[in-house]
């Protein structure tokens, strides 16, 4: 079918077949559909939709644009999770090793921040040396024998998504629920998992921030990975406040050697932490139940066997070989740290956790538009959760800047994103729910 009926016949609210799409991803890979065509392509989806099995057509397609990894030199059940994306998320720092501890392989193909959220591939770049995108023998020597590797996407993984999501991007076309699934299972389906967690967020720091739309992305993200071969599962997370007590780069990486090494453990970013591990070894077939699997998770994490080896993937990625006994001595620091304080007697009773990730930014340390260079020194530490008892000279949380004028702002943007009030607020489970 010519390009142009293809466009035609999803406009008009028809279903494409399998060899369609493949033919529109081919044309998208070498450029022999324009940007025009693509963009018009988007808009039809986005108003249309698309049916389960051209959801799963589209991101099988997306997946053999380019090359597709396979692992058939372990001997261990290769599973990985992907996040949708929040403030103060930096879950899979400890996810990786836990799960890999418990004897899964978990090559974790990770991204960089955009917009208000953090990206897992800038954090473990505050870590002076480490080489976040590995070549594929490095990253496939270390999957091996560390049982993780945390890297950066190649070039050739779904590189149709790239320039599919480029458009999409300055069409307002990101939003449709069956792209969004293509393009994140796509590059999952590319790097050769043989299962897939999902963590889907959901609330004012959240791409989907009602409960509705990320339970409406969760059951497609599920329902087309299975179709595309993979099991997989989500669990729907509370993005109303940050996840971590901390929010930017370094200082999440700090957040996450204290959490490994028992030093300290933000609540409800072990209770997701964990609860993840558990679908993973459930999926992976090393667990039996999800009680089982949260049991060895729980173990590996407090034996030490997890902080052993992530200290031993940092190293092989070129990271210092004593990092997590050392972390302050190798990430760096912002020259200003200065505590904010709530103003009043009362209760933390909320976030506007869009705003906390958009203070990062403004700080520095996160992009509006790819390309755009990080300081990994500067962000927020010390983030109270909601429901916590304060008093006027409480600190709410501590700015990590560069300059005065920095943390002058900073503190403007906080006062408007954290709300004090009077009476104990409820605080919503970190967990909303499962599918799959």
């Amino acid at each position: 079918m010519l390009t142009q009926e293809i466009i035609r016949t999803k406009r008009d609210g028809g279903e494409l077949g399998a060899a369609d799409i493949s033919a529109f991803v081919r044309g998208l890979t070498d450029e022999s559909v324009t940007e025009g065509q693509v963009a018009a392509l988007a808009m039809a989806v986005f108003f249309r939709g698309m049916s389960r099995a051209e959801a799963v057509a589209l991101t099988l397609a997306m997946r053999d644009s380019g090359e597709v990894l396979a692992w058939p030199e372990l001997d261990r059940p290769v599973v990985d999770k992907h996040s949708t994306g929040g403030v103060g998320d930096n879950v899979s720092l400890m996810l990786a090793p836990i799960a890999a501890a418990c004897g899964l392989a978990v090559p974790m193909i990770s991204g960089r921040g955009l917009g208000h959220t953090g990206g897992t591939l800038d954090k473990m770049e505050s870590i002076p040396g480490y080489q976040a995108m590995p070549d594929n023998a490095l990253f496939r020597k270390v999957v091996g024998s560390v049982g993780c590797a945390i890297i950066g996407q190649t070039g050739n993984l779904a590189p149709a998504d790239k320039r599919f999501y480029g458009i999409r991007d300055v069409t307002a076309t990101v939003e449709s629920v069956p792209l969004i699934t293509a393009s994140i299972l796509s590059k999952k389906l590319a790097a050769g998992l043989g299962a897939l967690v999902l963590d889907v967020k959901s609330g004012n720091g959240a791409f989907m921030d009602t409960p509705e739309r990320s339970l409406e992305l969760a059951r497609s993200l599920v329902e087309v990975a299975v179709g595309a071969g993979m099991p997989t599962t989500a669990l729907v997370t509370d993005m109303n406040q940050p996840l971590a007590s901390a929010a930017g780069n370094a200082v999440e990486v700090r957040n996450a050697a204290d959490f490994l090494k028992g030093a300290a453990r933000d609540p409800r970013l072990r209770e997701v932490t964990l609860a993840l591990a558990a679908e993973m070894l459930v999926l992976g077939g090393l667990a039996a139940t999800a009680e089982d699997g949260l049991a060895r998770a729980r173990a590996a994490l407090e034996d030490g066997r997890a902080a052993e080896i992530f200290n031993r993937m940092v190293h092989a990625l070129g990271g210092p070989p004593d990092f997590l006994a050392a972390p302050d001595l190798h990430l760096g620091a912002a020259p200003l740290k200065t505590a904010l304080t709530a103003g009043r007697d009362g209760y933390v009773t909320g976030y506007d956790t869009r705003g906390v990730g958009l203070c990062v930014v403004a700080l520095g340390g996160g992009r509006t538009r790819p390309g755009d260079p990080v300081d990994h020194a500067v962000g927020l530490t010390g983030l109270l959760p909601v429901g916590a008892r304060v008093e006027r000279d409480t600190p709410i949380a501590f700015v990590h800047a560069r300059t005065e004028e920095q943390v002058a702002q900073a503190r403007a943007q906080m006062r408007k994103a954290v709300t004090i009030g009077d009476a104990a607020p409820e605080v919503a489970p970190a967990i909303l729910s499962r599918q799959g």
